[in-house]
């Protein structure tokens, strides 16, 4: 995703856009939105799974429509709806991995492409429901110039162009065809895959110089629109093109390998001093991990030892252990284990007891989840160039490999030089195919990834940072879309960005110049 653009969601009242980039860092105080902002990425998630969105399914809850909705205060009252837009280059040069074999798309227009949602208040229930949808393709200049949109109120479809607009509603395409969306099959239901394709239909025998009456009825001019042309179907068939390439994706009965969100819970599992072995379903408290690990210690231990050599130079680097490891207690896969880790002296010369993980600082159990869900793609890269089988097979996911990680408060329970060096494996592991949006308290991992992009050791850009300040303005919330320059400076920050931490070191340096607002009262 390149941006989200959101209104009347939550606390965030006025429509505004943010900024997403391969590591998106949110910031701000508490209660300011940063965790409904990633509860909302997620609902948006199921668009992807073929599902109505749920704002309730886990790590969040955001309740029903009424505790969604924005609140305007005792006179505005509660918004009736509220709209989500994202934009992204989701099919330019995209290679996505499917069993044994790739799937290339193509790529079917130079800008990003918008999908735009609104919300209203369901008449059967309590939750929030698709009212409209609206798909659309931007050229270089990034002006929707062809689009499609599904109203479930007129109910209509209508497509338009920079030339004009279209309904074609009550027309042969939508003849013995409801309005509707179903609880499953969300995608096909809301895209409606019949119609699309009749579009497409309809472009071929325009740009063939075929008769084409019967598709010029099909289009009805919304006001000041003129008769649908050859170059206006000619633009409305890479949109369709495009469209219907990810709905075959969806129908694809290997649709679970599709890469999709990992969500992180702020408060991650607890530890065990013993495991018995469970399939190893993904979920987002990391309960997961310890069978994981054990799966691959124990039954691809190549795969084992590559994974175990990242998590332990991330152990060095922390200071968190040096060395971990899997006890089996027997030689049946079906035995328990024990998740061990070592730590040596700063010299590494004396060697330190193996311990178990319950024993240790309950830092590293809250850390082991994230760093092992970030280093995985190393594994897979290790599946690739020895060509082993699928480690589907073997991780029996519910989730598919993840492409976007929300991650909230990673640092929780880690020591500062840990927090820091949590934000260097950030930099390393983010990228194009794999976006970071991380809710962060920690200076000192801020500071790390600020100090990592100047100094250009990951070969993160500056460009490739977006840091998010969420600031309260009475009922509402304002996200300030910040950037890094080449310095590791953040740029356009407003007043209130540093103002705590300034006044802090004001109080410490001259009490008599402290501010009213960093005065707490008893």
């Amino acid at each position: 995703m390149n941006s989200i653009t959101i209104e009347n969601f939550r606390c965030f009242g006025e429509k505004q856009t943010a900024r997403l980039a391969p590591l998106t860092l949110l910031v701000g105080e508490n209660s300011t939105g940063k965790t409904s902002f990633l509860a909302l990425l997620r609902a948006l998630d199921d668009f992807v799974q073929n599902d109505v969105p749920d704002f309730k399914r886990p790590p969040y809850d955001l309740g029903s429509f009424d505790e969604i909705a924005h609140y305007r205060g005792s006179r505005g009252g509660r918004a009736e709806k509220f709209s989500v837009e994202i934009a992204a280059l989701f099919l330019e040069d995209s290679l996505y991995r499917r069993r044994q074999k790739w799937l290339v798309t193509e790529t079917y227009g130079q800008g990003p492409w918008r999908l735009y949602v609104q919300f209203c208040k369901d008449i059967k229930g309590t939750a929030p429901i698709p009212t409209c949808l609206r798909i659309s393709l931007s050229d270089k200049n990034k002006e929707d110039n062809t689009w499609i949109a599904f109203d479930y109120e007129s109910p209509s479809v209508k497509v338009g162009t920079k030339r004009g607009t279209w309904n074609i509603s009550d027309r042969s395409l939508l003849q013995n065809k409801p309005m509707h969306f179903s609880e499953r099959n969300m995608i096909s239901s809301l895209l409606e895959y019949d119609h699309l394709k009749a579009l497409r239909q309809a472009a071929i025998s325009l740009s063939s110089n075929e008769k084409y009456s019967d598709v010029i009825n099909m289009f009805e001019p919304e006001k000041d629109s003129l008769e649908i042309t050859k170059i206006d179907m000619q633009d409305l068939s890479s949109l369709n093109l495009g469209i219907l390439e990810i709905i075959e994706i969806f129908r694809m009965e290997d649709v679970d390998t599709f890469p999709s969100v990992f969500p992180s819970a702020p408060v991650r599992s607890q530890p065990r001093r013993t495991y018995d072995p469970a399939r190893s379903h993904s979920d987002p408290e990391g309960n997961y991990v310890p069978m994981l690990l054990a799966e691959l210690s124990s039954q691809q231990p190549d795969v084992w030892a590559h994974l175990k050599q990242r998590l332990e130079k991330f152990g060095q680097s922390s200071g968190l252990f040096d060395e971990i490891r899997i006890r089996h207690f027997g030689k049946i896969h079906s035995n328990p284990f024990q998740v061990q880790v070592k730590k040596s002296g700063k010299r590494r010369q004396i060697k330190g007891p193996w311990r178990n993980l319950i024993d240790v600082g309950y830092g590293i159990s809250q850390a082991l989840p994230i760093i092992t869900e970030l280093l995985l793609d190393d594994v897979e890269k290790l599946r690739d160039d020895t060509e082993q089988e699928s480690l589907a097979s073997l991780y029996q996911r519910q989730c598919p490999y993840p492409r976007q990680f929300l991650l909230q408060q990673p640092e929780v329970h880690l020591h500062p030089s840990a927090q820091a060096a949590l934000g260097s494996l950030f930099c390393q592991v983010a990228g194009p195919r794999r976006q970071l949006i991380v809710e962060t308290h920690s200076d000192h991992l801020m500071d790390r990834v600020r100090m990592d992009v100047r100094d250009g050791v990951s070969g993160l850009k500056p460009e490739d940072v977006s840091i998010l300040f969420f600031e309260r303005r009475g009922l509402d919330v304002r996200i300030h879309s910040l950037r890094l320059d080449e310095q590791g400076n953040v740029l356009g920050a407003p007043d209130g960005y540093r103002q705590f931490f300034m006044d802090e070191m004001t109080r410490s340096l001259w009490p008599e110049r402290s501010s009213e607002g960093s005065k707490v009262e008893a």
